[in-house]
């Protein structure tokens, strides 16, 4: 059914409290689609319709919620619902919803769950927000060696319903040390009698709980895996990570690398108020204010710059007004250079394709390259020279369109690469910050041209 025939369904499931209208929509929707459609409601309604959904239903679609509604619907909630939602909810969710909860919140909250709820949310709530340990899940199963492919078959099946995947299922031994890993479909192929130790991979690819997130992303991509374990300092396995936490860290990733190269990255608490942007319809207009305005801030004193490069050429300038056609053309051409060199090096330093030992190789192909954009550039823009102001001033733009398109090119390459040899992020070269850089810069190539070659005193 389409987005508009569900919300009637939805509805009338409300009013009615049809649990057979629920089960037939829960038949024929998938949970992201049910998500999209509570856009269109209010939370009032939205409580109601999970309160009628069946419990294993309910939790599932409850971790599709973006946070902001999480936290809503759970105003609404009891003391033995919200009991009822953590025990199904799938442990890394359940340890990211606590993780966004007030302190009040959560001292309401903890003391309902069982010994072993407790203990596994503080442990997944204890990793700092950036690594591998904060993003994995505690619902996997585990073999042991001396196991045979007949017994695991058996036990895996038992508790197949209350764990994350069987796909792939980690060997340990009486320490919980990682020894291998064995695939469900080598399982089933075994002889029956066939020791799990004789046919498991051994020295499986393993993350550390300590590790970034971003990290996690390239091994997954790397090796072309579904899950892989998660152990800590002593090789004791704590948890997985799934494919699919994979593609959610990797697209917030992106989008944190994009609003930073964009100027309006603010970081803040997990509790906090501004933080990366995934929703710009909830965002507040406090939020957006915050975002942005502290990049915007910086830059505006950074084009002093531009503007005392242009009062110390204004001699230049009055004696040829025609160079002022020029001045905006040639120095955006500067920045959005540098613009494309910083996005394209951005990006290659995230996924690993250069690393910082490559900069000298990369500064002779850029260099290589930003010439022939600044050549081509230049040729474009000399006939209008010419018919602005004659050869001279024709001289003068390509000149200068050359020179600011290299200089603009270097330094939106080499940006990136200076804020990772000092452990920043180098997402953080932004392009308002490199267009200012290079503009300023630009200013001062243009008119230091214009003067040499049309003899004009120096100022």
């Amino acid at each position: 059914m389409n987005k508009k025939e569900l919300i009637s369904s939805i509805h009338n499931v409300i009013e009615t409290r049809s649990k057979k209208e629920i089960v037939k929509i829960l038949h024929h929707t998938y949970p992201v689609d049910l998500k999209e459609a509570f856009e269109e409601l209010k939370p009032q309604e939205i409580f109601t319709f999970i309160s009628l959904m069946p419990l294993k239903n309910s939790s599932e679609l409850f971790g599709y919620l973006d946070e902001r509604m999480q936290l809503i619907i759970l105003d609404f909630m009891d003391r033995t619902m919200i009991k009822e939602l953590f025990e199904k909810m799938p442990s890394d969710e359940r340890a990211d919803l606590f993780n966004i909860m007030t302190e009040t919140l959560q001292d309401r909250i903890l003391p309902i769950l069982t010994k072993a709820e407790q203990e596994d949310i503080i442990k997944l709530s204890s990793y700092e927000e950036n690594v591998i340990g904060s993003i994995m899940t505690s619902n996997y199963a585990t073999l042991k060696a001396n196991m045979n492919a007949l017994e695991s078959i058996s036990y895996l099946r038992k508790i197949a319903g209350d764990i994350e995947t069987i796909y792939e299922t980690f060997v340990i031994n009486e320490n919980r040390e990682l020894l291998g890993s064995v695939s469900l479909k080598s399982i089933i192929m075994a002889e029956p009698d066939s020791l799990i130790e004789d046919f498991m991979r051994k020295n499986p690819i393993s993350l550390k709980a300590s590790d970034p997130v971003e990290f996690c992303v390239k091994v997954i991509q790397d090796y072309d895996l579904l899950i892989a374990p998660v152990v800590d300092e002593n090789n004791i396995l704590v948890g997985i990570i799934t494919y699919d936490d994979v593609i959610d860290v990797a697209i917030e990733e992106a989008e944190e690398d994009f609003q930073k190269m964009s100027g309006t990255s603010v970081e803040v608490s997990k509790h906090g108020n501004v933080g990366f942007l995934t929703n710009i319809k909830e965002a507040t207009i406090s939020t957006l204010y915050k975002k942005r305005v502290f990049w915007l801030v910086i830059l505006v004193f950074g084009n002093i710059f531009s503007g005392a490069g242009i009062a110390y050429f204004e001699d230049t300038i009055s004696a040829y007004i025609a160079l002022v056609f020029f001045l905006p053309l040639l120095v955006d051409s500067g920045g959005n250079a540098g613009s494309q060199s910083a996005t394209l090096m951005v990006r290659a330093l995230a996924t690993g394709d250069v690393k910082l030992k490559d900069w000298a190789g990369m500064l002779g192909k850029e260099l290589v390259v930003a010439s022939l954009l600044g050549f081509t550039m230049a040729l474009a823009v000399s006939f209008i020279g010419i018919y602005r102001g004659g050869y001279d001033i024709a001289l003068i733009v390509s000149l200068t369109m050359v020179l600011v398109v290299i200089v603009g090119s270097i330094i939106g390459m080499s940006l990136p690469f200076l804020l990772s040899k000092f452990k920043l992020d180098p997402a953080s070269a932004s392009a308002p910050l490199i267009t200012s850089i290079a503009d300023a810069i630009g200013v001062v190539i243009f008119f230091s041209i214009a003067t040499a070659i049309l003899d004009l005193p120096t100022p």
